[in-house]
């Protein structure tokens, strides 16, 4: 997917070198170049982020449990 991206700044990037104002230059890539790429690779990171999440969370359970386990949360006896 990446070499794709890449195609597709090349491309629209020649298309804004060929605008007739920087201004519509600029416009140009911005609405067909990052605006795009950047939505797609915002909706490609999905699985990631949440993956890395739920992993983020067991170890968090992981260690209260172990902390649990090891005494920290044990009520004082009288």
């Amino acid at each position: 997917m990446l070499i794709v991206a890449i195609a597709w700044i090349y491309v629209v990037g020649l298309m804004a070198l060929t605008e007739p104002t920087v201004v519509a230059g600029i416009v140009t890539f911005l609405f067909y170049c990052v605006v795009p790429l950047g939505i797609l690779f915002y909706l490609a990171g999905s699985r990631k982020r949440k993956a890395r999440r739920v992993a983020q969370e067991q170890a968090a359970h992981a260690a209260r449990m172990a902390a649990r386990e090891a005494g920290g949360d044990q009520p004082a006896k009288d």
